[in-house]
């Protein structure tokens, strides 16, 4: 692939809408069901990172259309996740609502340099127990981080999700809970209802609704989303600072991690829903990078590929990015015409909205089916899930790899083995003083000296020869050993023979030192008969 042909595949091209003469009917309903499921969900992420609700509804707007025009998926929508809300809430609560713009922009730069690098395949290196544990932690803290607006009172002083809900709960009282706490259980009924009268009625919306109508009817006083524009802001720069930016930089690199490993999973999920087409990994991260960019312009939040809606699109006929962009101009005509009704949402409904939300990301199956694979899995899928609300969702996301990388290599060092084998054929004078031993599976650290201390003990013996021919993974560890085997023998006055080491191994062993240990270059045989008939010349000198 030329430069300009890869620079190519990363940008826009009437291609992609090649499929719109058949499906864009389909996809004008899809992208208009996904904008009704996407509004209160735009709301309640915007007010539950602490940006606001303008911040919310703008980012689906923008990011939305951006991402559907730029992505590498046909189907993918964006806008605010939980999962990001999750990771600014602590950004904002430190540092105030007017950084989350610049964050937007700097994570949107460093999501599309990961694209133009062509870094899209990394998300294939995180093990799935990792991914469920993650999705697990992250929807526990969604749940958690509604508790103070569903009882009626100010998130506890704690940056931490559990610690945060305690604190308020203890700060409550009986007066101040009942009248958001049957916000937030009107809301649950009517979502858990809808789907049941019908599986295409929006449940988030209609519960919205019917809240938003009785405390209206009812004179309830709960507080409100509050004033929102009627029309998007004029995009501009964030007002920053080099003092600014430093302090930034390992916030946006986190939310630029979180970006793009949500909006890659997205991406693969949506590209098996339905036959939708394949998605373009790396074209995926430089369209999310600029949707954050252009969010943060706007004075909207970052970005990602949000699964839930994109399954949305898919099973309400959306096959192309029309769907998303039909997506986000919904959601801009409810700003433009219906900005003051919305504005009288109770903050408390929308709590109840991230609740459902929150236990819908719980799959039952999926938990039971992860920690019944093995205990391995299910110990990543517990560790994951643990560190990710007690610490941070990258932290997570690094100790599962890490667990994972420590119990594959568990595995994989314990599928090596060293096994002496019988002298095939007819016995021969001097054959009680050779030893013939088979290396197989894999020799690396962690199981390389179990291997050394099995050879070097052997005794009554003047000839080893060591089949190599079997051996799969060899590392610098396990080939080093095998030099140390070697010496350790040699020096006993026991002659070292290797028998079928393979060609892409030769070289690791020239260079560790093993075919330099050898008493002599011709002790490394390809053919085991003629290392037999070696190993006998020297067991019986006679001959």
């Amino acid at each position: 692939m030329t430069r300009l042909a890869g620079l190519r595949s990363l940008l826009p091209s009437w291609r992609d809408y090649g499929s719109a003469r058949r499906t864009w009917r389909g996809d004008v309903v899809a992208g208009v069901t996904v904008g009704i499921v996407a509004l209160p969900l735009a709301l309640a992420f915007g007010v539950s990172s602490g940006a606001g609700a303008e911040s919310g509804i703008v980012t689906a707007i923008v990011a939305g259309v951006v991402a559907a025009v730029f992505g590498g998926s046909n189907v993918q929508v964006s806008g605010p996740t939980g999962a990001m809300v999750v990771v600014l809430g602590p950004i904002v609560a430190a540092r105030g609502p007017g950084v989350v713009a610049l964050v937007s922009v700097m994570a949107g730069l460093v999501v599309l340099a990961g694209g133009a690098l062509r870094l899209g395949r990394i998300v294939s290196f995180i093990p799935w127990p990792v991914i469920e544990g993650f999705t697990l932690g992250i929807a526990v803290i969604i749940f958690l981080q509604q508790v103070p607006a569903a009882i009626g009172t100010s998130p506890g002083p704690s940056s931490n999700a559990v610690v945060s809900a305690v604190q308020a709960a203890l700060t409550t009282t009986p007066a101040s809970v009942i009248g958001p706490l049957v916000a937030v259980v009107a809301v649950a009924v009517v979502m858990l209802v809808a789907p049941r009268i019908h599986r295409n009625l929006p449940g988030s919306l209609l519960a919205i609704v019917v809240v938003s109508a009785v405390v209206a009817l009812t004179g309830l006083h709960l507080p409100r989303i509050g004033a929102l524009p009627g029309h998007l802001p004029a995009p501009s720069l964030p007002v920053f600072s080099v003092a600014t930016v430093s302090e930034l930089v390992g916030p946006a690199l986190t939310v630029a991690a979180l970006a793009a490993i949500e909006s890659l999973l997205s991406a693969r999920v949506a590209s098996s829903l339905a036959d939708t087409g394949p998605y373009d990994a790396d074209r995926e991260l430089v369209g999310q990078g600029l949707a954050s960019v252009a969010s943060g312009l706007f004075g909207g939040m970052p970005a990602t590929g949000a699964i839930a809606r994109t399954a949305v699109n898919v099973r309400a006929g959306g096959r192309s990015r029309i769907s998303a962009i039909v997506h986000a101009a919904v959601l801009l005509g409810v700003v433009s015409l219906a900005a003051t009704v919305v504005s009288q949402v109770p903050l408390a409904a929308l709590s109840g909205v991230l609740m459902v939300t929150a236990a819908r990301m719980i799959s039952v199956a999926t938990v039971r089916s992860v920690a019944g694979s093995s205990r391995s899995d299910a110990a990543v899928f517990v560790i994951t899930a643990v560190v990710t609300v007690s610490f941070d969702l990258i932290v997570a996301v690094g100790v599962g790899i890490a667990v994972a990388a420590f119990f594959a290599l568990r595995q994989l060092a314990s599928s090596g083995g060293v096994h002496r084998e019988e002298i095939p054929g007819e016995a021969h004078e001097g054959d009680d003083h050779i030893a013939v031993f088979r290396l197989d599976g894999a020799l690396i650290f962690g199981a390389a000296d179990r291997m050394l201390d099995r050879v070097t003990r052997i005794t009554g013996v003047t000839v080893v020869i060591v089949r190599l021919s079997q051996l799969e993974v060899l590392d610098a560890t396990g080939a080093r050993v095998i030099s140390e085997m070697v010496t350790t023998l040699e020096r006993r006055g026991v002659t070292v023979l290797l028998k079928g080491i393979q060609p892409r191994h030769l070289r690791l062993a020239t260079r560790v030192g093993v075919v330099a240990a050898l008493r002599h270059r011709n002790h490394l045989f390809d053919d085991f008969d003629l290392a037999l008939e070696h190993a006998r010349s020297h067991a019986d000198p006679g001959r």
